[in-house]
């Protein structure tokens, strides 16, 4: 895996990428033995630390993921996990940084409902902050296509350095092309409906935050938007995505636009785009 200079060099002399890898093939084998709907809705019966209702898939994902978690630990690294199910973990870092934050399904009522946008998503960071992630990576299942990150180093989809994006577009009464929102349960459509025919002539919902995030990075939309505040396990490892492609990100609540927390509250929207000028208009819709 390249490491850029400027990158924690520390936190990075470890397999982050194998160990990425190695845990989407574990998701893929838990998808695999739950081929159908009515497999992948069972509950375990109880919450995750995130909240939501715990899936067997989520538990089975999770596992796989700290199994690789765990080895890297046994081979020196030490870190806190915070992850979706289990919360915080203390891997040796005495519940400090390094941060590792998991999503182990980005898109879980995708995957319950056989859609094909659903993700794992893995943030490596050496402070507590979105500002902070030195590695992301994001194994997006529908397409099979792999995006990671290094804070200064770029990004690589599929394991090539991504081309560089094309410009945003936008139609000729000056508004976006094409959006992609997030979070879009009904009431926040609604309340967000009169600003979007603003800022955007189509949106797209697809389910993923993660994904949606990683669309940004190759303007495969012009811009993204959560209508309601998201968790840093949904969006840490895509944000950096983002911003190694030469895109713009900002976290609207807070101090700074990357100032947004590594923890398990839904702390802020977060709005994504090409240009200044699209981040701006994005910001401005309504969020829950």
């Amino acid at each position: 895996m390249p490491v850029a200079p400027e990158a924690s060099a520390e936190v990075l002399r470890f397999d982050w990428l194998g160990a990425g890898r190695r845990a989407g093939e574990g998701l893929r084998r838990v998808l695999r033995e739950a081929p159908s709907s009515a497999e992948r809705i069972l509950e375990t019966g109880v919450r995750g630390k995130g909240g939501d209702r715990t899936l067997v898939i989520d538990a089975a994902a999770e596992d796989a993921v700290f199994a690789e978690l765990e080895a890297l630990h046994r081979e020196g690294a030490r870190f806190t996990a915070v992850s979706e199910e289990r919360g915080f973990v203390d891997l040796g870092a005495d519940g400090g940084p390094p941060f590792v934050v998991v999503d182990p399904i980005d898109g879980s009522m995708n995957a319950k409902r056989g859609l094909p946008s659903h993700a794992l998503s893995i943030a490596v960071a050496d402070g507590p902050t979105m500002a902070d992630v030195v590695f992301g990576y994001v194994l997006d299942l529908g397409p099979e296509e792999e995006w990671y990150a290094i804070r200064g180093g770029g990004v690589f989809l599929n394991g090539e350095p991504l081309p560089p994006a094309p410009p945003e577009r936008r139609r000729r009464d000056g508004r976006l092309e094409l959006v992609a929102v997030e979070s879009a349960d009904p009431r926040w459509l609604a309340a967000s409906s009169d600003a979007l025919v603003d800022v955007t002539g189509r949106v797209r919902a697809l389910g993923s935050i993660a994904i949606s995030l990683c669309q940004v990075a190759a303007t495969r939309v012009d811009g993204m938007a959560t209508l309601w505040r998201c968790r840093a396990v949904d969006a840490a490892a895509a944000q950096l995505v983002v911003r190694e492609s030469g895109g713009l990100v900002a976290f609207t609540e807070g101090a700074g636009p990357l100032t947004a927390p590594l923890d398990l509250e839904p702390r802020s929207p977060v709005v994504a785009a090409r240009t200044a000028q699209a981040l701006a208009e994005l910001a401005t819709l309504p969020s829950g």
